[in-house]
């Protein structure tokens, strides 16, 4: 009776520690299944984000490049506006449309017409630097024309050429540049067929920079000293958004 009873109780506690390690070890693999479970879950959050990070580097690249295409078409227009503005300018009362225009511009795919009267070599010139600039090289555009009018300060295109060196400036955004070629312009070739096309590009450079009042007055002398034209149009829609700001 006695043995009977010290074996129950040899028994009871070696049950009880067999159950208990079998409870340990369930809950072992409950963790294992836990933390491998959580494991999954941060590798997928994981993938999911390098996923949104290649899609968003692809939609940065298409961006770029929608960017360089809008830029380049703004380019072309931007050249093929200022040839209609000159040729417009030009061709005034009595002006017949056959005659051919002392010097324009020309846009993509076309040679800028020059001068008859300017010497081969300066012609030569203007016309690689205009090149340059319709290509979209710009700084390269830059260079070309400013070594045009360091060379041929005399010539009939150096106006021509120092515009368009300021639109340099101002296509590559370089705004405190373009305004002090603007300014040359109209300074050193007054009375020049590029004249009116400064002064507007000035007010617009003036806008640019957020100088609205010295944009005002530029924009508001050439919309009232040129009414009617295409120059005083571009004028007006600039005062006008202007005044939206001012709003």
């Amino acid at each position: 009776m006695s043995g009977a009873l010290l074996a129950g109780a040899v028994v009871g506690p070696v049950q009880a520690q067999d159950r208990l390690a079998q409870l340990e070890e369930r809950l072992e693999r409950l963790e294992r299944i836990l933390e491998n479970q959580a494991l999954m879950e941060m590798l997928n959050r994981v993938e999911g984000m390098d996923q949104d990070l290649r899609d968003l580097r692809g939609e940065s690249d298409a961006l770029r490049h929608e960017l360089e295409t809008v830029k380049t078409r703004q380019r072309d227009l931007y050249l093929d506006v200022d040839q209609r503005l000159e040729r417009l300018e030009r061709a005034g009362p009595g002006r017949q449309a056959s005659e051919t225009p002392a010097e324009s511009q020309a846009p993509s795919g076309q040679q800028a017409l020059v001068d008859p009267q300017a010497a081969g070599d300066d012609r030569q010139a203007y016309q690689e630097a205009f090149n340059l600039l319709r290509e979209g090289r710009h700084r390269r555009s830059i260079e070309a024309f400013q070594g045009f009018l360091e060379n041929h300060p005399d010539s009939p295109l150096a106006a021509n050429a120092q515009y368009w060196l300021a639109e340099a400036f101002y296509v590559t955004r370089d705004f405190d540049q373009a305004l002090k070629e603007f300014a040359r312009v109209l300074d050193e070739h007054p009375g020049s067929n590029k004249e009116v096309d400064a002064r507007l590009k000035k007010g617009f450079t003036h806008y640019e920079l957020g100088q609205w009042d010295a944009a005002r007055e530029q924009l508001t002398q050439v919309r009232d000293e040129h009414p009617g034209t295409t120059v005083a149009r571009l004028a007006e829609q600039r005062l006008a958004r202007l005044a939206e700001r001012a709003d």
